[in-house]
């Protein structure tokens, strides 16, 4: 059983700073960890994406913005999300994808960024 708990989510104004935390337990062989966002009504976003080798990756529209790293010790990903505006808000989400290709999710975190 894999559990993945995302924290740090919050309000703060245009041009904050906040930083998403997805910690994972249970038994795993991880493919990659990514961060989704979902605003009401739409399909969720992929944000960032890092591969089980450390590789990144980033929607347009957070690139130079965000951040995903690892700490592998801590079982722990981070999203360190910088430049902040008001349409990266929306409800954020962990996704664990394994070597054999299954999906987990975390429940989700609330991120509203106040103009």
């Amino acid at each position: 059983q894999v559990q993945l708990v995302e924290s740090g989510g919050g309000l703060v104004q245009a041009g904050g700073s906040l930083r998403l935390s997805c910690a994972a337990s249970g038994s795993f062989s991880v493919r990659s960890i990514n961060w989704y966002r979902q605003v009401p009504g739409e399909q969720r976003e992929l944000v960032a994406a890092i591969t089980r080798g450390g590789g990144t990756d980033y929607a347009g529209s957070v690139k130079g913005r965000f951040t995903i790293s690892a700490d592998s010790a801590e079982n722990t990903v981070y999203l360190q999300m910088n430049s902040l505006r008001p349409e990266d808000t929306g409800t954020y989400y962990c996704n664990l994808v394994g070597i054999d290709l299954r999906h987990y999710w975390g429940q989700g975190t609330q991120v509203t960024v106040s103009s």
